[in-house]
């Protein structure tokens, strides 16, 4: 008898025009997928209560996955379709300094030499917020210079310590994905593989053309982040869906 356990595997591999050729990428740490094959039924009624003939109408597969690991090629080939780059736009949190107890009173954060942009600043003891001004002149004011990355203060702030937060770039590392506002039409496709064993009996399932419609990156106090891929499969080129195959 075979039987199938946990959540399996996925493999998505894009190959439309643009995409074709790149290579499969892993659903890495799956949570659960599941496959809904599902088709309309159209019923033939007489004057009685029950039909006389059913007929399949229209049919659909839709999948949903659900998997842990974050995979910036995954998201860029399967669901955004389009090329990413290498780099990253990186975000400091919650920087620890301390305003000069001199002038300059200006703090030069750690990674002002790819400086990209100002997310605020606050008391390191009691949180409450800075406002941004053109010109510092009171306490619980800051300025910030974009092309330095250099954070202004006013002589009353100094010594006072603080939080910065803010972005910049790292340029030889990670992938960047460019989310561009493309003409409607265009549908990055990839066909999935799916694969799950129990005591060395296999199940596995292709579907030869798919198209991802919903990418979910929730977040949630004191747990994992999961993501969820929504997609739906149609006909190839060739009129063929894909296969199916198990060893029973």
């Amino acid at each position: 008898m075979q039987l199938s356990f946990g959540s399996g595997a996925v493999w998505g591999e894009r190959t439309d025009v643009i995409g074709s050729g790149i290579g499969p990428r892993q659903f890495g740490v799956l949570q659960d997928i599941q496959i809904d094959f599902d088709w309309s039924d159209k019923e033939l009624y007489g004057q009685l209560q029950f039909p006389v003939a059913i007929a399949r109408g229209q049919g659909k597969i839709v999948g949903k996955a659900k998997f842990a690991q974050i995979l910036g090629l995954l998201y860029s080939d399967i669901f955004f379709g389009v090329t990413p780059a290498t780099g990253q736009f990186a975000v400091s949190q919650l920087e620890a300094a301390t305003v000069p107890a001199t002038t300059p009173y200006t703090v030069i954060p750690a990674n002002a030499a790819s400086y990209n942009d100002d997310l605020g600043v606050s008391y390191a003891g009691s949180g409450k917020r800075f406002n941004r001004v053109t010109t510092p002149s009171t306490a619980g004011q800051y300025s910030v210079n974009f092309a330095t990355g250099a954070y202004i203060f006013s002589s009353a702030d100094a010594s006072a310590a603080i939080l910065i937060s803010y972005t910049y770039n790292v340029a030889t590392s990670g992938n960047r994905v460019t989310l561009a506002n493309q003409p409607m039409g265009i549908t990055p496709t990839f066909k999935a593989t799916f694969y799950t064993a129990y005591n060395g009996s296999g199940t596995a399932l292709r579907l030869n053309a798919c198209t991802a419609n919903k990418l979910s990156l929730p977040t949630k106090l004191d747990t994992w982040t999961i993501s969820e891929l929504d997609f739906m499969a149609f006909a190839d080129a060739s009129g063929t869906i894909g296969y199916l195959s198990t060893v029973e």
